[in-house]
């Protein structure tokens, strides 16, 4: 067992570029893991710097001076964050609100179709209808208990966010505009021989940048086009609905059939089931046929192709490990692996005898 242990080390750690390259591995996700929270207005501006690094990249190239170019790409973020603050956030806080007051009345509809169950369907008691409708009334107890306590932890949050609006913006400009800069500050840190590292991440560079601006873009894209036709045929929150279908996809796969639910529920609660609840459903459809089969080619032609249970793993795995931030990139952190592996040396074979 110990000859097995020592051969296994020796042809997978001889190489002192692979050391290195697991100790800077190991380093981030621990800083990551235990100083998360402290370092988040520098990690979101790192990921929002690392997206509008190609708009800034593309201005450039037509001859206009970096300065300028980061200027302005910070300007119109600015202005878009804006705009989104000040339109989307009051309309989605006043539906929501809205639901709020409704719900009750949703609850008692629910409970009314629950209690009839046993009249359509005989097989179904009473007994099962009531510890379906106690089930219901506990788990919406806690919810609300759980909605109350964090509303008061982000009302004392609220000045914390305020000051992340301001600090955000300008980490991401001096990020853009010392890029050169910080990237050689940063590379005095490394050991010298660390060639393997620099091989892996230009491997992973351009397919995770293009992931970021991608889904960022496909996320206002579905958004946009699930509000269209919600918006238009008057159901019921479209606005928030919208908002979650269009975050959905951060999500490949589960984050579709998890969003379904509650636009259906939404739509059969308004209308029941007539000829507006299909026609909702058909347009929420054609929005998700449209995503899979036209937005995401389009916008990760370039990432590497993965397969579905690779992908849910991955969001489980590092969804687990960061929260919203690994489900977010749970793709480009598989490629990371993926590329890792295909990169590692590989050490010379161990004859047996």
């Amino acid at each position: 067992m110990i000859e097995f242990l020592h051969a296994w080390y020796e042809r997978n750690f001889s190489n002192p570029q692979a050391v290195i390259l697991v100790l800077m591995i190991v380093l981030g996700t621990i800083i990551v893991l235990y100083w998360g929270d402290i370092l988040a207005p520098v990690l979101a501006s790192l990921v929002i710097a690392y997206a509008l690094e190609g708009i800034v990249r593309r201005i450039t190239n037509v001859g206009v001076p970096r300065i300028i170019s980061v200027i302005f790409t910070v300007f119109v973020f600015v202005t878009t964050l804006l705009i989104v603050l000040l339109g989307l956030v009051p309309l989605v806080t006043r539906q929501i609100t809205q639901f709020v007051r409704d719900f009750p009345s949703i609850l008692e509809k629910l409970q009314q179709k629950i209690l009839a169950l046993p009249e359509k369907y005989p097989l179904i008691s009473e007994v099962q209808v009531n510890e379906v409708i106690t089930s219901i009334n506990n788990e919406l107890v806690a919810v609300g208990q759980k909605a109350v306590s964090y509303s008061l932890a982000s009302a004392g949050n609220l000045f914390m966010m305020m000051v992340y609006l301001i600090v955000i913006p300008l980490l991401v400009f001096f990020m853009l505009k010392d890029k050169e800069k910080i990237i050689t500050w940063f590379t005095r840190f490394l050991p010298k021989d660390h060639g393997l590292a620099y091989t892996v991440w230009k491997d992973v560079d351009a397919k995770m940048g293009n992931y970021i601006r991608g889904k960022l873009l496909e996320i206002l894209i579905v958004g946009v086009a699930a509000y269209i036709p919600l918006g238009l045929m008057g159901l019921n929150y479209a606005a928030t609905l919208s908002l979650f279908i269009g975050l959905s996809v951060i999500i490949p796969y589960v984050g579709a059939i998890a969003v379904t639910i509650p636009v259906a529920l939404i739509a059969w609660f308004q209308w029941g089931p007539g000829d507006n609840f299909l026609y909702v459903m058909i347009a929420y459809l054609v929005v998700q046929a449209l995503d899979a089969n036209v937005v995401v080619p389009l916008l990760f032609s370039e990432v590497v192709n993965m397969h579905p249970v690779a992908i849910i793993i991955s969001v489980l795995v590092f969804g687990g490990l960061w929260g919203v931030w690994g489900v977010f990139f749970a793709i480009p952190l598989a490629t990371l692996v993926q590329a890792v592996i295909n990169s590692w040396p590989k050490g010379p074979a161990v004859e047996s005898g």
